[in-house]
Order: structure tokens, then sequence, then C-alpha cells
């Protein structure tokens, strides 16, 4: 059997989709399986051995419809059986349309329903620590035949990779026997990033409580804005942080992050890959993302804060979603000190 998987986008989308693999794998293990995705995204599934092939979804296909149709004639030709589009847009609307695949699935919508053979119905509640994210893909598999409603996750990294990160660390004088955390200092935009004064209140916490050394998790572009939370830190906590310390790349930041204690801060792709690598995570979601699809594996070992937990009246038994165009205003109302006890908690 040939089975294609679409998820194009985003890091934490693509990661969280590879759960697919793995369990199709488990069922069928001569199942020959493609993964379809944003060659940027390509890092977090480098090395998956439950992934036999890559197709990229490239810049040009994205904005060109010459060139998505020229795609999409690459993967007929492929002669899939089974196409599962997760991502669920136009884009891949077209390439499952066009791939002659006899099976093809998503997500239900009343408007594109008549593309696919079958069409899933999203679960509103999750009925496990997984997640909408993870069991509502789960639900994907069961026209194949596979019913599974759990699954983590992974991220695999070489042993080069491990080895060749605590060199880098140690070079930098990290000591890898003291504790060490991995500050998720930015989001994808500003509607998911705390305000910089409050996680510098957080970090300052973390310092206090531990003595520990801090890494940023930040890419080149954004190191004026990762400077102005330094600043804001307290001095004594600047001494902690290994402000220069970062990877060059996604490979890079995920084997250090591999060799932390925790990941600390904003909701999102860091935090996800950071779960996928075992570690410990506390994660401060936007107060316009939705927990029970994104708040994955809550335990005491992986914590998740959001507004709506203790100003619930700021929602109106509003959903999340609908609150994004407040997102700013609405974090300003999210203080540090409603969970500083529980980040205290977390950290000991």
């Amino acid at each position: 059997m040939k089975i294609l998987i679409i998820q194009n986008k985003m890091i934490g989308d693509v990661l969280t989709s590879s759960i697919l693999f793995k369990a199709i794998k488990d069922e069928n293990p001569q199942a020959e399986l493609h993964y379809l995705i944003n060659s940027h995204t390509f890092a977090v599934v480098e090395n998956n051995p439950y992934i036999d092939h890559f197709i990229f979804f490239t810049k040009e296909a994205e904005s060109s419809k010459k060139e998505l149709f020229k795609l999409a004639k690459v993967i007929r030709r492929k002669k899939f059986d089974v196409v599962i589009d997760v991502y669920s847009k136009l884009s891949s609307n077209l390439i499952t349309l066009f791939s002659g695949a006899k099976t093809k699935i998503s997500y239900h919508k009343h408007y594109t329903s008549f593309l696919y053979h079958h069409h899933v119905k999203r679960k509103k509640r999750a009925t496990s620590r997984s997640g909408l994210a993870i069991e509502n893909r789960l639900q994907l598999l069961e026209p194949l035949g596979i019913y599974k409603r759990s699954s983590k996750p992974e991220i695999f990294l070489s042993e080069e990779e491990i080895e060749t990160s605590k060199s880098f660390l140690e070079k930098h004088q990290i000591r890898l026997n003291q504790p060490l955390y991995m500050v998720s200092v930015l989001g994808s935009g500003m509607n998911k990033t705390y305000p910089f004064e409050y996680m510098a209140e957080v970090i300052d916490c973390v310092v206090e409580q531990t003595k520990g050394q801090v890494l940023f998790n930040y890419i080149p572009n954004q190191k004026t804005e990762a400077k102005a939370i330094f600043d804001l830190c307290k001095p004594e906590t600047q001494k902690h942080i290994a402000f220069d310390v970062f990877g060059k790349n996604l490979r890079d930041f995920l084997a250090i992050t591999y060799h932390c204690n925790a990941l600390i801060g904003n909701e999102g792709g860091a935090i996800n890959m950071a779960k996928a690598l075992h570690v410990r995570t506390f994660a401060i979601f936007s107060p316009w993302i939705d927990t029970a699809t994104w708040g994955t594996f809550e335990d005491a070992n992986h914590v998740n804060v959001h507004l709506k937990d203790f100003k619930p009246e700021l929602y109106s038994n509003k959903a999340e979603k609908s609150m994004k165009k407040n997102a700013l205003q609405l974090y300003k109302a999210f203080k540090p000190r409603f969970f500083i006890e529980k980040l205290k908690t977390f950290i000991n």
C-alpha cells in the first residue's frame, strides 16, 4: 500500500501529524509512506524511521497556480493508493483531487466533502490527555481500519548531533551538571508573545528559584526583541543568561534543547518540539489559543497556563479563537502573579 499524507505550513502541525506514520507502520509494516510538507519544516521529521519519502511543497507552488499543478502532476504519477489530507486547504484539496488515489481522506467540510471518499468530523472535546490536535488526527486513520486514541510525536536526533551539541554547550561554559533552562522568549507573532516585561519576571523567578543557567530561544533576526527582554531582567538574573548561545538552525536548536532540564515560555512550536524530545515544558498560552487542542499531555511534567483559567469572566462563554483581535489587550491582563506559584511548583 502506498500512502501520501499532506501537512503543509507550520512546524508544530508537521510534527504533530507525524504520529500518523508510526500508527500506520505498526499495523502495516510494508506500507510505503510519503510526507508532503513545506521544506522549512523538514528538521522536525528528519531521521524519522517511519517516514519512507518526503515531497516538498515549495514557495513557488504556494504562490503560483502553474507550479501547484506541476506538483499535482508529479504526485499523480506516483500512483498513491491512499491520500490523507490533514492540511485540508485549497492547495491540498487540488493535489488530492488530481492524485488519482482510490481512497481520499480528510476532515469534514461541507464545501469540499465531494472531493473525498471519507470526511472525518473533528471532535469538540478531548477524551484523553493527548488533546484534540492528536485525537483528531488519529481519527483520520479509522477509514483504514486503524483505531488509536493516543500517540506522542517524537523527534529523532543522531548520536553525533547529541555529542556535537554537548561539546558546543561546554565550549560556551555551560555546565551540564547544573540546572539548564531554555526559555522561549518570543512567539511566532506579537499576538502569541507574552509581554516583554512579564516574560522578564518569569525569567527572574526561574533564576531566583534555581540559580540555574538560562538559554534564550530566538533566531538571529529576533535578536533586538530578545535583547529587550534580557535588559528587563534583574541584573542578578542577567548573569545567569547565556544570551549568545543559541543554535544556528532548527536541528541545532533541537540538539541543544535535548540537554535542557525544561523549556519554559510562549506556547508554540518550541514547546511541541521539547515535548517530542522528552524535555519538560511550562507553556504560557496566548489568550486566543485553545488549550483543549494544543495543551497536549498536560501533567506535572508538562504544565499549561491560560488567562481563561484565571479570568474566565473576560471570555463570557466565547471561544478563545474569537478573541484573537483582542490578544494584546488580554495579554496585559495576564499577570505573572496569577501563575507564579504554579511555575515554582513546576521548577521544584
